[in-house]
């Protein structure tokens, strides 16, 4: 068991969710049992873990090591791993980044630090050395995370080319701007690129938009209840078939209004629920600040899956149709 060599990340990447136990201890056999129901959905090119639907911001970095080594353990040769790496200092970036790299993963997801959200847009020169710094203890490919402008943490256009061009490990970028018409430019842009940077769109709630405007992979939280419905969607997409795309989304669009709404911190929390009830977890517990979901939003939750026509036996069979 080891990191896939020389990985460029591309394709449908499900981010799976951690399981808490009631105490709130991470529940090691719920969280396998999870992560190898995803790892044998057909077509999936990779997982991440420790991201934002595994509660990362929640999570020590000793738990996050676990995390990934169970994770490792847990899907073997069947699939490369993504990991995180969220910190709000470039030190504790790299850390994490060579910890990451010398338990076996195949690349890291770059989190925009939070101390940048004050400003840090104007200062292009800090988002570089935050790169550099990572870049520089590791020899993993990153994925840049793109966040909207609007947080203060997303990159300018010209800065996100700037760092494609000085910090080459960059291989790809999980695009969450928010922002159609520069979510086109990005991917027309870094896809075009003498040395190309795949776009992985993480615009799941308007996915087969996103995916028509040529992004070469998706990065979800989704994934880890759908991810057979987003890679049949992928999969139309990139075989022109208009029709088959749109009766896919047509199934997922009852599920992407449930999991985006307001608040969207929720969508995660919602995943899980979600998961309970199709009988892939036995519990839905997250952490601090995060609560549990009032009854009547699971009974919405409950509704979607049924208007998506996702039983506990999962939706593989409906979405080869």
């Amino acid at each position: 068991m080891g990191r896939c060599k020389d990985y460029q990340p591309a394709g449908v990447i499900p981010a799976t969710l951690l399981a808490f136990a009631g105490d709130m201890s991470i529940d090691e056999a719920e969280t396998r049992r999870h992560l190898s129901h995803v790892a044998r959905t057909r077509g999936i090119s990779a997982i991440t873990v420790n991201g934002h639907a595994s509660e990362v911001h929640a999570c020590t970095f000793e738990e996050q090591q676990r995390i990934l080594a169970i994770s490792l353990d847990e899907t073997g040769d069947r699939v490369p791993l993504i990991n995180g790496v969220y910190a709000d200092g470039s030190l504790e970036a790299a850390r994490i980044a060579r910890m990451a790299e010398a338990e076996g993963a195949s690349a890291l997801l770059v989190f925009p630090p939070s101390s940048m959200s004050m400003g840090g847009q104007l200062r292009p020169e800090m988002a570089l050395a935050h790169f550099r710094t990572i870049a520089d203890s590791t020899d993993l490919p990153l994925v840049l995370f793109q966040y909207p402008a609007a947080t203060g943490l997303g990159y300018p256009f010209d800065t996100l080319i700037e760092l494609v061009e000085k910090v080459p490990s960059i291989r790809a970028i999980k695009d969450w701007c928010a922002d159609p018409q520069l979510h086109e430019r990005q991917i027309r842009t870094l896809q075009g690129l003498q040395r190309p940077v795949t776009v992985l769109t993480t615009h799941s709630a308007w996915l087969m938009a996103s995916l028509a405007m040529g992004a070469n992979g998706l990065l979800s939280g989704a994934g880890s209840v759908v991810a057979d419905l987003q890679v049949a969607l992928f999969e139309a997409v990139r075989a022109k078939d208009l029709g088959r795309a749109r009766k896919i989304n047509d199934r997922l669009y009852p599920l992407q209004q449930a999991f985006y709404a307001p608040p969207f911190l929720d969508m995660h929390n919602r995943m899980k629920e979600c998961l309970v009830l199709l009988g892939r977890l036995d519990h839905a517990v997250v952490r601090p600040p995060l609560v549990k979901l009032p009854q009547a939003e699971i009974a919405r939750l409950r509704k979607a899956l049924e208007l998506a026509g996702i039983g506990p036996e999962g939706a593989i069979a409906q979405a080869a149709e």
